[in-house]
């Protein structure tokens, strides 16, 4: 499977990140604004309030909501954490290394959270779930910092392997590696993508973690709660991070900044693979080009409509996303009613594990697939379904179809579902109900031409317009709007049509690209 990444800085929206799987869009992802909380974040928190009934704590970690934390969320080894956190604020006392650390007794299951935690206690915490809807992050006492290769889980002395690594020679190959060079009191987790990686290669992975961690233990000498002391990585370098394997094809930035940061990103992570690295110069914005906003616009939206002609309505609710499978005019026609069911269901099935990545559906997903009568069909239709959703690196578990027809599926949140907005406000009205006369915007057009000729100091302008305006500019040759323009104001006209553009809408460039207000 060839994978792509693309990123957008251009955008008025901010870095977006469109993840592709053989030339499809599979993922979609947008920079966090600077100060937001992210899945990964270890924060230097004070305990607000302590709910007796829930046996919970609400955490002050710095922003406008409070972050929860069950007394289950304080994991195993919260004795230990809270004594590091102890030797840290007073000055370290081994908690850079933890070699001479004494690990604590584990947590016991079942407690009172009253007994453990205090009001206004410091705490250190990480975020589990971002913010979604009233409710503030979730947090856990379970530290824990991740690499490309190896995820680093201090008070422990336990070798995880991932489960996806199925192979036992290269288990215990892995597990021998990482014993050889974990360091004491620090357990370590192997990732999926350290399979067939060489000590080395792990060695230095692990060592970028324990600078991370020492990193940690000196801001917590002088800093005072709340206050984020780990952040983890910006979207962009976590994403590369967490996907960047060797069957990617090409990462393609459209900005020089950003490839310059995305070339040293995927150095530091796989040495040798920067060459994929690609600037894009075009003038074009980037996700039009690959066609990715095309895909955007279909994809998202209450009705998503697949190519044989079937179609999928998809709601979100507070408490569950819903989605309901409809034939259309399936142009697939089977041999009777059941075949045609089992075209139908597979199709939506692809699409609806495409649409549970691409908008990061997470929770309870309830999927109301065509009635089908034979047991083998509602089999085969649930194996298509986990095949379906195997890329997926979120956790997710599929129940096979109940006898009403619907398929159950829970997938893990940690960030609200993505949300973009395919409706646009009217461009012929502007929402008015009202609109003017084609004539009457070429004519403004032209008025500001005149404008401009007077007022700025400068003959070279582009326009860029709906591309029915664009034609109507540009068509004629030499006798065109354009060149009778170009002739009257005594200036060079560039005209580009965007698709993203109203039909009444325009703006015009200067000869550096920037846009001029009128």
């Amino acid at each position: 499977m060839e994978k792509d990444l693309v990123i957008s800085s251009r955008d008025e929206q901010g870095v977006q990140i469109a993840l592709l799987e053989d030339k499809r869009l599979v993922e979609l992802h947008k920079e966090q604004p600077a100060g937001n909380f992210a899945v990964g974040d270890i924060y230097f928190g004070k305990v607000k309030k302590i709910m007796q009934g829930l046996n919970a704590a609400f955490v002050d970690v710095g922003g406008d909501k409070e972050g929860f934390m069950h007394y289950l969320d304080l994991g195993p080894d919260y004795n230990s954490v809270s004594k590091y956190l102890r030797l840290a604020m007073n000055g370290d006392g081994g908690a850079k290394t933890l070699a001479n650390f004494k690990i604590e007794p584990i947590l016991e299951k079942v407690g009172n959270l009253t007994e453990t935690l205090k009001v206004g206690q410091p705490i250190l915490v990480q975020v589990t779930k971002e913010p979604i809807s009233t409710k503030g992050p979730k947090l856990s006492g379970d530290i824990s910092i991740a690499g490309h290769y190896l995820v680093l889980t201090p008070f422990s002395n336990k070798i995880s392997i991932s489960q996806k690594i199925k192979g036992s020679e290269e288990r215990n190959r892995l597990r021998r590696l990482v014993q050889s060079i974990r360091p004491q009191n620090f357990g370590i987790i192997v990732r999926t993508v350290a399979e067939g990686k060489t000590v080395a290669e792990l060695d230095a992975d692990l060592h970028h973690l324990e600078e991370c961690w020492k990193e940690m233990t000196e801001k917590l000498k002088h800093v005072s709660a709340p206050c984020k002391v780990h952040a983890e990585l910006d979207t962009t370098t976590a994403l590369l991070r967490d996907l960047l394997t060797d069957d990617f094809n090409s990462i393609t930035v459209d900005s020089q900044a950003l490839y310059d940061e995305v070339r040293r990103a995927v150095g530091a992570i796989t040495p040798g693979m920067e060459d994929i690295v690609k600037l894009y110069k075009m003038e074009a914005p980037i996700f039009e080009n690959f066609g990715i906003q095309r895909d955007i616009r279909r994809a998202f939206g209450r009705i998503v409509t697949i190519r044989s002609g079937v179609y999928l309505y998809i709601e979100h609710t507070e408490a569950m996303h819903v989605i309901d499978v409809n034939s259309g005019n399936h142009i697939k026609a089977g041999t009777g009613q059941e075949d045609t069911a089992l075209q139908v269901n597979i199709e939506s099935g692809i699409e609806i594990a495409r649409q549970l990545r691409l908008r990061d559906m997470g929770g309870i997903v309830i999927v109301d697939f065509i009635d089908m009568a034979k047991a083998e069909n509602r089999k085969k239709l649930f194996d298509v379904m986990n095949e379906a959703m195997r890329p997926d690196k979120a956790r997710h578990t599929i129940l096979p179809l109940s006898k009403f027809g619907l398929m159950q599926i829970t997938r893990q949140r940690v960030r609200p579902v993505m949300e973009v907005d395919v409706q646009e406000k009217c461009p012929m009205c502007d929402g008015t109900g009202h609109i003017k006369q084609s004539l009457v915007v070429v004519d403004e057009i032209e008025s500001n031409l005149n404008f401009l000729g007077v007022s700025q100091n400068e003959h070279r302008y582009t326009i860029v317009t709906h591309p029915y305006i664009h034609a109507y500019i540009t068509k004629g040759g030499l006798r065109s709007l354009r060149w009778q323009w170009m002739r009257k104001y005594r200036m060079w006209l560039t005209v580009k049509k965007s698709e993203s553009m109203g039909l009444l809408e325009f703006k015009y460039l200067n000869a550096n690209g920037d846009e001029i207000e009128l």
